[in-house]
């Protein structure tokens, strides 16, 4: 964890960006998530056709409801109104893989330019059509999970694709300049790492703008709610290996991750790890980040936009050196 964490501070400086949209309620004694900041939206409502072991839909019902276009809309209008900086568009996945959004391209366009969200869009397993609309309609960015084990897509997802398939979807992702986040999911596979290696792997072929890290959780209700999840040692594994693959790729811990003494500990090695950013960080993450003297940011946007802060302040620096020069 040592080499991956200068590898991260020589890249991206000793800083770190803790992120509180709001998909959650998150409060600790140093700062709170606004309730309209960022919140999700599913295209699908409560409805998911694939019902993964892991999930069962249950994630969707924590999510805004906007099964139509027109409902798309109006939702984002009332989220303008109340503060918000941007959403997240979900939904329950098709048989595919993928999610029904050839219907939402327009109402995209006109929130992009009338209303003026920031809108990330979770894309499931893609083909060039879609790609091209969403492209076309300006999102500011394509949310792909990464799942590195056909066993794992088979048994826990109840999907009939393979790890080529989700190569592919990054491949035209990134044929067609859209810019992707991919989530790379530790644990999938019953708590157990499983093709998580082969995950990173795929992914350094490509050039994201960043990458998410997330770990599964059991969640009340589903076929794996007895699961124990991926071991903190573990979830920091991957980070370490994903940082030394992608040296200059900015990495997030992202949302989804076990709560209570496991998030204290997964977030204490993955700051060790050097990820450049954390959603929902414990009371513990942000003091120890204080005393290794790291500069730390807040923000209330989804955490795949690191890549945007760090691009602003990149180009801050070089209008900073041009104007000294």
């Amino acid at each position: 964890m040592l080499i991956s964490r200068k590898i991260s501070w020589r890249n991206f400086g000793k800083k770190i960006r803790f992120y509180n949209p709001s998909f959650v309620d998150y409060k600790t004694s140093k700062v709170n998530s606004h309730p309209f900041s960022f919140p999700s939206i599913s295209i699908t409502g409560r409805n998911c056709t694939l019902n993964c072991k892991h999930c069962n839909g249950k994630i969707l019902n924590t999510m805004i409801p906007a099964k139509t276009p027109k409902d798309l809309i109006n939702v984002c209008k009332d989220l303008k109104l109340k503060g918000s900086l941007g959403c997240l568009i979900s939904g329950g996945s098709l048989s595919d893989g993928s999610l029904p959004l050839e219907d939402f391209t327009d109402a995209i366009v006109k929130i992009k330019k009338e209303i003026g969200l920031k809108l990330v869009v979770h894309t499931g397993l893609s083909n060039n059509s879609i790609v091209e609309k969403l492209k076309a309609a300006g999102i500011d960015a394509a949310l792909i999970d990464i799942i590195g084990s056909n066993e794992t897509i088979k048994e826990v997802c109840k999907l009939e694709k393979t790890v080529d398939d989700y190569d592919r979807s990054m491949k035209i992702l990134s044929e067609n300049q859209v810019t992707f986040v991919p989530h790379l999911i530790v644990g999938l596979h019953y708590g157990k790492l499983r093709g998580e290696f082969e995950s990173v792997r795929i992914i350094s072929k490509y050039n994201p703008a960043s990458i998410v890290v997330i770990a599964f959780m059991p969640i009340k209700g589903t076929e794996m709610e007895r699961i124990k999840p991926p071991a903190p040692e573990d979830i920091a594994k991957i980070i370490a290996f994903a940082r030394i693959k992608n040296p200059k790729v900015p990495i997030v811990l992202g949302c989804v991750r076990p709560l209570g003494e496991h998030r204290k500990k997964t977030d204490e090695l993955a700051i060790k790890a050097g990820v450049n950013g954390m959603a929902y960080p414990s009371e513990e993450a942000v003091d120890l980040v204080e005393s290794m003297g790291l500069e730390i940011n807040f923000s209330f946007i989804c955490c795949s936009q690191i890549y945007e802060e760090y691009e602003t302040e990149q180009k801050n620096n070089l209008s900073n050196l041009q104007r000294r020069l």
